[in-house]
């Protein structure tokens, strides 16, 4: 007890023996108890989550089922010209396997070490760095590894799409899909088909499709560089090639080949996998047949 207002005086406090100790702790409140700010995890909660994750799930599969795959060209083992590269994602990598410390006698290091330590470390992350401070800037190791590593992807990302441009640069070759738009943008220029459907048009269709000479068209292994539904892989689109060349006309390039050397003759070829003389006749009649008009 205090008797005066002076601040050096002792205060001593007096314990009232009435009062007893309590010798248990109070039950925490449940959920209930706080309405409209907490709600049971199972089955409240989870429910939640779940509704969220089938409506990000069902407008995923209908992007997929209206959107058609951003797939490639089939590949052709006979374009010794292609050039190989991985997705975008994967160049960072892809760049790192070129130098030495990273391939040759060093590859595990670059396949097996690198990568483990890198996504290793995403992993022990939370036990390694278990501080209670989320602001990037009070975090300086946490916070510059990852802006090395983001550094490092980019730069390696960016190098190896260079190198890639460089090489195709270098061996003077034109990538298959900017090919395949100028040989259509130039047919469509000189008004010719190019076997792809214009804008507000429909694509030209195959012509007599069920005749005995598409059987021929595969055996020949024409399916190779055509495509099995004639709108080319390596080679140019033949729907609609009745409205640029005959029967004769392609007869001859079967027997001879293109001038240009991109097409090689195909009569040894065709003869070899088992056709005749009649057959390649007829094979050449049924191109001649493939014109828009029909």
């Amino acid at each position: 007890m205090a008797h005066g207002h002076s601040s050096k005086e002792k205060v001593v406090y007096v314990g009232d023996s009435r009062v007893k100790k309590r010798s248990y702790n109070p039950e925490q409140p449940d959920y209930t108890a706080y309405p409209g700010k907490s709600e049971a995890f199972i089955p409240n909660f989870l429910l939640k989550e779940w509704m969220v994750g089938v409506v990000a799930l069902v407008a995923f599969l209908v992007l997929t089922i209206s959107e058609p795959p951003p797939l490639g060209y089939p590949a052709n083992p006979n374009n010794t010209g292609f050039v190989p590269i991985p997705d975008w994602y994967f160049l960072f990598l892809y760049q790192l396997l070129k130098y030495p410390y990273a391939s040759g006698s060093y590859v595990v290091i670059g396949t097996v070490l690198i990568p483990a330590v890198m996504f290793g470390g995403l992993v022990m992350a939370p036990f390694l760095d278990s501080g209670k401070e989320r602001r990037f800037y009070k975090r300086p190791i946490a916070s510059s590894l990852m802006f090395v590593s983001l550094l490092a992807i980019i730069y390696l990302t960016k190098v190896a799409w260079n190198g890639y441009e460089h090489e195709l640069k270098e061996l003077n070759i034109i990538p298959e899909h900017i090919e395949r738009e100028e040989k259509a943008r130039e047919a469509a220029a000189a008004g010719k088909p190019t076997g792809q459907a214009k804008p507000g048009g429909k694509e030209v269709a195959i012509v007599d499709k069920d005749d005995p000479a598409m059987a021929s068209f595969k055996k020949a292994t024409c399916v190779a560089c055509h495509g099995a539904d004639l709108k080319g892989a390596s080679a140019p689109s033949l729907r609609g090639i009745g409205d640029t060349l005959s029967k004769d006309e392609i007869l001859k390039i079967i027997h001879e080949g293109k001038n240009d050397g991109k097409m090689p003759a195909m009569y040894d070829t065709a003869i070899g996998a088992g056709l005749t003389d009649q057959d390649i006749d007829h094979l050449a009649e049924w191109l001649a047949k493939q014109k828009a008009a029909q």
